[in-house]
């Protein structure tokens, strides 16, 4: 006798339509669902959470002036120190007196030290005014910028007058 052997594609008629495809046209899926908004809130929470304690922290948060005299010019005496603590970030140091005039739009002031005009350290500051310090001779603490024309462009935290 002779087994008639089964060809896998024979029934494949017979297979309904409904077992293999689904009409999903009558269905509408809700755009936010409560598990989703649920997620975002928590995203948007440890967002917040984490930007406020990360402001609090060692290296956030507002820098805080450190001065041993105030922050009017009349104050302004030898060993009167302003700015950050930051020694990480502002650990470049220099000192010469300073003079108002950056050198083709980099720098407000200047450093004028010994050894000419080559020397001249140029200085721009966000955190301390460093206007109070005209033609006296201080030492300053900050970040080296990247400079088109000026040989030391550097960005003032801290000044310690001299």
């Amino acid at each position: 006798m002779e087994e008639k052997v089964k060809n896998p594609t024979e029934n494949i008629e017979n297979i309904g339509k409904n077992d293999l495809v689904h009409d999903f046209s009558g269905v509408k899926a809700p755009l936010v669902t409560p598990k989703l908004l649920a997620v975002f809130i928590g995203v948007v929470l440890l967002g917040v959470g984490s930007g406020f304690f990360l402001s609090k922290g060692a290296g956030g948060g507002p820098i805080s002036a450190i001065s041993s005299g105030g922050n009017n010019s009349t104050s302004i005496s030898k060993g009167a120190t302003f700015g950050s603590n930051d020694t990480n970030t502002f650990k470049d140091m220099a000192e010469g007196t300073l003079k108002k005039g950056g050198i083709q739009d980099e720098g407000q002031f200047h450093l004028e030290r010994p050894g000419g005009d080559s020397q001249n350290v140029y200085l721009t500051s966000s955190i301390v005014d460093l206007s109070k310090f005209v033609d006296k001779k201080i030492k300053v603490w900050g970040q080296t910028q990247k400079a088109r024309v000026a040989g030391w462009l550097m960005d003032v935290g801290k000044v310690e007058v001299l």
